[in-house]
């Protein structure tokens, strides 16, 4: 019989949403997934659930709601066989728990945080401390994943990597058959030549700051001419705008918010991708920019990142909240067409071959390993 799991996230993200079909179509697993909202208030992404081909139920984000949705599906429903959550909210350790006397295994998700973005208080950290253990596994996206739950005490036998992944097929297809040229959108978006791009949300935890300040300091000095993409939205974008006024640079571009649709064009249309993030657990945005053939210049606070950029093969990584260190990559990475083309090269043959399904296989192959874990108690 197949096994039963219960998979509780927090908003149905995109690339989630792919994975989570693929698991349906592979029918190898009978799969509930719950979400606790149907989307945040920072998100701009479409939700269409007439895509999805897995169970799903929401569970409309308030207390109350939570607390009726957990009695009535894990204390007078059937247990899963496995439960699979999140952790960082009083609800998911409560889910965990009844599941756990209920009968299941349990899982937490647990991807590495940083101290730019997450604040470290005393019982925060016990609080973990105690939690992760006490789940019969843990799943991670990698090594720093690994290390971080090994932190808090979590079992290295008892943690199993699910590395995230793009529908690199997708992107492939889209990139032959693309709806705009590269001259179309550099004519339309007003940017001319060596065009660096970040794609993201538009707040102060994403490091805009610095990477304006080594885009200016790269003008300044540049022989070649250069434009910075920004596509994304968010709460620092009026202000990040009234800067680029403020310093009259008009080589800098907001393209606004572009789902999975219109970002390969983007994509396609720049030579270098920039992620000055101050401390990502991931960073989905990075596989993107590679499977479109861009060389990556990222900071050191995004998980896994290590694991993505070769240093020098088809990318840089450069310490966080460091201006200088970004300008330093951006004029190298201007100045050499044939370094980005390798770069590029490079880049797009590291994420060769990912998808959905290769995610759900991983992810089936967690669960056959929890199974056959004797049990935390």
């Amino acid at each position: 019989m197949n096994p039963r799991v219960v998979y509780w996230n927090n908003i149905p993200a995109p690339y989630m949403v792919e994975r989570f079909n693929a698991v349906a179509d592979r029918a190898n697993i009978v799969l509930e997934v719950w979400f606790t909202d149907r989307t945040e208030s920072d998100r701009s992404w479409k939700v269409d659930e007439a895509t999805w081909r897995f169970c799903y139920r929401y569970l409309n984000g308030n207390h109350l709601g939570v607390t009726r949705f957990l009695a009535a599906r894990l204390i007078r429903g059937e247990a899963p066989d496995v439960f699979v959550s999140l952790y960082a909210a009083p609800a998911y350790i409560v889910g965990s728990r009844i599941a756990a006397w209920r009968g299941a295994r349990t899982a937490f998700w647990t991807e590495v945080t940083f101290d730019a973005w997450v604040s470290r208080r005393r019982w925060k950290e016990a609080l973990k401390s105690a939690l992760l253990p006490s789940a019969d596994a843990i799943l991670t996206a990698g090594d720093d994943g690994a290390r971080f739950a090994a932190r808090y005490g979590a079992a290295r036998d008892r943690t199993f990597v699910v590395p995230h992944v793009i529908d690199f097929g997708l992107y492939a297809r889209r990139l032959e058959h693309p709806h705009r040229s590269r001259d179309d959108v550099h004519n339309e978006l007003r940017v001319r030549g060596v065009t660096f791009i970040y794609v993201g949300r538009l707040w102060a935890g994403k490091g805009l700051d610095y990477l304006l300040t080594a885009f200016f300091a790269l003008q300044r000095t540049s022989p070649t001419q250069v434009s910075l993409l920004i596509v994304g939205d968010g709460v620092e974008e009026a202000r990040l705008r009234a800067r680029c006024a403020r310093e009259g640079s008009e080589n800098v571009v907001f393209a606004g918010f572009h789902d999975s649709d219109s970002l390969p064009a983007l994509y396609a249309a720049s030579d270098v991708f920039v992620f000055p993030t101050l401390g990502d657990p991931f960073g989905m945005v990075v596989l993107e920019a590679m499977a479109c053939g861009l060389p990556v210049i990222s900071t050191s606070a995004a998980g896994e990142i290590r694991e993505r950029i070769d240093e020098g093969v088809n990318g840089f990584v450069v310490p966080p909240a460091d201006a200088e260190a970004l300008r330093a990559r951006m004029e190298l990475l201007a100045s050499d067409e044939s370094l980005r083309a390798r770069m590029g090269d490079a880049a797009r043959a590291k994420v060769a071959g990912q998808s959905p399904a290769v995610w759900a296989e991983a992810f089936e192959e967690a669960v056959d390993k929890i199974l056959s874990l004797p049990r935390i108690r």
